[in-house]
Parts: structure tokens; sequence; C-alpha cells
């Protein structure tokens, strides 16, 4: 068995924006008396409190558990507490010209929604995310809105146009995350391995979006051993086979 499992958030762990329901939240428990556990999202810590932590045992197993939100730019460590490690964020220059193409691109593609529910653009710091519904927007609008992603990759490629010194990626049901060149979920697999001291191919990334383009994808192509699930289902499937083969 290898040394780290390695989780995405949102479609892997939990439905989008959604908290760890309870089957999840004991499995994770289970497994972090056993392994190091990682989870890697494009989300800010704030979800990661809200989604995961809120819903995990507070006790000595959070030790084995690290926790980097927006891909990796940031990264905390439990001892006695959660520890941020570092964070890594744009300049305020750099913020105006991701929003100010976010915005035209959203134009110029024709996807301005209507109905919305919370922001469309969130500055998470060292991301920004475009929420095509809205940051709250419910889970039954937002995967009916993108299943094929067609909608978001007609972005994408105006984005790559107007800003190409940053990297673009589909991430969740209806978003796009915009970082710096080589913040991606790679960067994260790298950042776990030179902190935890881990070596690659003794990790295991699961996640959603394992296609070419889909925001996980840069963990296989980084090295790790990857397992696609197409849902929080398949993912708790997977947790029991690996806890299976650690009792």
């Amino acid at each position: 068995m290898k040394a780290l499992i390695v989780f995405d958030l949102d479609g892997t762990l939990a439905q989008s924006k959604s908290a760890l329901d309870p089957e999840m939240a004991t499995l994770l428990n289970q497994l972090l008396v056993h392994i190091k556990v990682s989870v890697i999202s494009g989300g800010d810590w704030s979800q990661f409190q809200k989604q995961v932590l809120s819903h995990l045992s507070s006790d000595d197993r959070l030790k084995n558990l690290s926790l980097l939100p927006t891909c990796g730019t940031q990264f905390f460590k439990y001892e006695t507490s959660w520890e941020q490690l570092y964070a890594e964020t744009f300049s305020p220059e750099q913020k105006e010209k991701i929003i100010s193409s976010l915005k035209k691109a959203i134009e110029q593609s024709g996807l301005k929604v209507e109905k919305v529910w919370g922001e469309v653009i969130q500055d998470r710091g060292s991301q920004i995310t475009f929420s095509a519904l809205g940051q709250q927007a419910p889970l039954e609008e937002k995967v009916k809105w993108d299943p094929d992603f067609t909608k978001r990759k007609k972005m994408k490629v105006i984005l790559d146009t107007l800003i190409p010194e940053f990297s673009v990626r589909l991430g969740g049901s209806t978003s796009i995350d915009v970082t710096e060149p080589g913040i991606d979920k790679a960067y994260g697999i790298r950042k776990l391995r030179d902190i935890l001291g881990i070596p690659i191919q003794e990790m295991i990334f699961v996640g959603d979006a394992l296609f070419p383009g889909g925001n996980d994808y840069p963990a296989e192509q980084a090295g790790a051993v990857s397992i696609r699930v197409r849902d929080p289902h398949e993912t708790k499937r997977v947790i029991e086979a690996i806890i299976a083969c650690l009792a």
C-alpha cells in the first residue's frame, strides 16, 4: 500500500460546495487511523472548514491530515491546532487583469446567466474563480448547467487568449479557476512531497476530473497513481477497499 492518499473535494468527497455526508465522514475518520490523507481543492480555507473539518472528529487523527486550498497555494497542517505553513497570493494588478478578463470572456462567450446565487467571480487570494451560477447555487441547478464542460471550454479558449500568462482550468460543476502558471494539482502534489517527505510514487490521487483539461488531471501528470471516480458514492467504495487493505 502507498504512504499517502490524496483526494479532490467537490465531486469526489462531497457534492459541489456541500458538506461530507455522515458515511463519508465516518470512512475518512477510519482512514486517518491507518494512513496519511490529504485534500487538494480549488476552494478556499473557509470551504475546507465548512465542508470537511466541521464533520470530522477533532482528535489526534487530524495529525495525519494535510489540507491544500486553492490547488496547493496554501498548505495547512495540524499539530495541536491548524497552522498555515504558507500562502501565495496574486498582486492587486494581477487580480484586476484576471477579473476584467473573466468579465470580457463571459460577454464574448454569451454565457452570462440571468439568475445567480451569490458571487460569480470570487477572489480567493492565490486563485480567482468564476462560478457561472454563483457560489451558493443549488446543486440541482449546477449539475445540469454544463455537464459535458462545453460551455466552460468555450470560455477557456477566450481566456487563454486574453490572459495567456495565467493558467486557466475547469473545476467543479460550473467553475473556472485562474492561477499563476504551474499552479495546479501537480503543484500541490509536489508541495506534499517536499513538506511531508513522501515520494510522489508513494501517493494515490482520487478525483472526478481526471481527464485532459480537468482540474484533477495534473495530479496524474505529476506521477501520482490516480483513480478516477464519478461521484462521492464511488469514492466511498475506493476508501472501503483501501481500509480493507490496511486493516
